[in-house]
């Protein structure tokens, strides 16, 4: 299921539905790379965006998600240095893209007043709307928003959209990885105009729900990222070993991405996570395992692209009220009041 404005319900992936869960083996520590954490705002009781963006300066949080603009969030951010990936809502695609006037006006509002006082990465054109009705929409958008912020001087800016791994029909072994029927048509425009533009491409990436709809088949040290790698139940790939869920996702992506005719397109994990209450596997103790081992991990890339550090983004800063019962509620790093759920040792990442 798709949230308009901040991926409120994550989906199961269906590449671990196609392997038959024979991936579920073991999971090795990596290189270090830098880390964002998405901020997400649906929830009345959090604390004032002055405070949010003092607090990911304290924990050495390098990079943050915004799923839709916030001024207040936007002007906190002037002068801090942290990177900013802004979100469009998914309802305002069609308009963006039909309409270049309103993108041309959507950058005169949200970027261009804050530009160079705020370091904005990228823009992301809809989160989570292919395959589905959006679709169609969100090639056009991203090219008028590229043009409005050429039009208003606005550089070093990528344009993009963010995808679940709903994209992917095959996924098993990580080398066939490959579009659906559905998604493939838009996804294949979409990667070749990102290659063009030098841009990545944002994926969403939760073993968790993998983990959690597997009945079992799925090991919990290879979802976490944390089972012994000297296991001897490691997944060859063509000459390359997988020996944790993360990576398998990333790089079914990437062979995805390759078998378009489109060769090194950088993928960003924009979101990942795991719940610390609400549902099967979902505790602090391995919320805490996941997210650490993830920010120690990511440095290192995968087995399709080695010492290639993943750019990567945890969900979320703050568990949020007003989502989903369940685990939808229970996927923050941080209570509201600013405590830590648990502890995440963000200086075990390396900058970029």
């Amino acid at each position: 299921m798709v949230a308009a404005a901040a991926g409120a319900m994550k989906t199961a992936a269906p590449w671990v539905l196609a392997c038959g869960f024979l991936l579920c083996l073991a999971g090795f520590p990596g290189a270090e790379g830098a880390i964002g954490v998405n901020y997400g705002m649906i929830a009345n009781n959090l604390p004032a965006p002055e405070q949010v963006i003092s607090m990911y300066k304290a924990k050495n949080i390098s990079y943050v998600r915004l799923f839709h603009p916030d001024t207040s969030v936007l002007t906190a951010l002037r002068g801090s240095g942290i990177g900013v990936v802004l979100g469009t809502l998914n309802e305002d695609l069609q308009r963006l893209a039909s309409d270049p006037s309103y993108a041309a006006s959507w950058v005169a509002t949200n970027v261009q007043p804050f530009a160079g006082a705020v370091q904005f990465r990228y823009i992301n054109a809809g989160n989570e709307v292919i395959p589905g009705e959006a679709a169609a929409h969100v090639l056009p958008a991203m090219q008028n928003l590229e043009s409005a912020l050429r039009s208003a001087g606005v550089s070093g800016v990528a344009v993009t959209t963010a995808v679940a791994t709903a994209v992917l029909g095959a996924s098993y072994p990580p080398s066939q990885g490959a579009f659906s029927e559905a998604a493939a048509p838009v996804m294949a425009p979409i990667v070749s105009y990102l290659s063009s533009k030098n841009a990545p491409l944002l994926v969403n990436v939760y073993p968790y729900f993998a983990y959690s709809s597997s009945g079992g088949e799925v090991a919990l040290g290879y979802a976490l990222l944390s089972a012994d790698s000297s296991a001897a139940s490691s997944v060859a790939d063509g000459g390359v070993v997988y020996t944790n869920m993360f990576d398998a996702i990333v790089d079914a992506a990437h062979a995805a991405v390759e078998k378009t005719g489109v060769q090194g397109l950088e993928l960003v994990v924009s979101e990942t996570g795991w719940p610390s209450g609400g549902g099967v596997g979902a505790s602090v103790e391995n919320a805490a395992a996941y997210n650490n081992n993830v920010v120690r991990h990511v440095g290192g890339g995968t087995p399709r692209r080695p010492g290639k550090a993943v750019e990567t983004y945890l969900f979320a800063m703050f568990n949020e009220n007003g989502k989903a019962e369940g685990v939808e509620q229970h996927f923050g790093l941080f209570q509201p009041d600013m405590s830590e759920v648990y502890h995440v040792d963000f200086t075990a990442g390396s900058s970029y």
